[in-house]
């Protein structure tokens, strides 16, 4: 089963930020170690490409994950190492 596979099983789950979270507008922090809930998974390439191409930058190869994050959902690009699915 892949990373993507089991994000998307997970949906509905909890899952242990292990790594910090880069944001382009420089207003969050302090993210690293947080406990979030998993709404949705999908392919970097098709939920972010658009976006990153439009602000001039590249998508990386990862999976997208949406996740409730102070209150709001988020988008954000996660490889197997930056997370723990709890």
């Amino acid at each position: 089963m892949t990373f993507l596979e089991t994000l998307q099983v997970h949906k509905g789950g909890l899952i242990h930020l292990k790594t910090q979270l880069y944001w382009y507008d420089g207003v969050r922090n302090e993210i690293v170690g947080r406990i979030c809930l998993l709404l949705d998974a999908a392919a970097a390439t098709t939920v972010v490409a658009a976006a990153a191409s439009a602000a001039g930058r590249s998508s990386p190869c990862c999976s997208a994950a949406l996740l409730l994050i102070d209150g709001s959902p988020q988008w954000i690009w996660m490889t197997e190492a930056d997370v723990e699915l709890l």
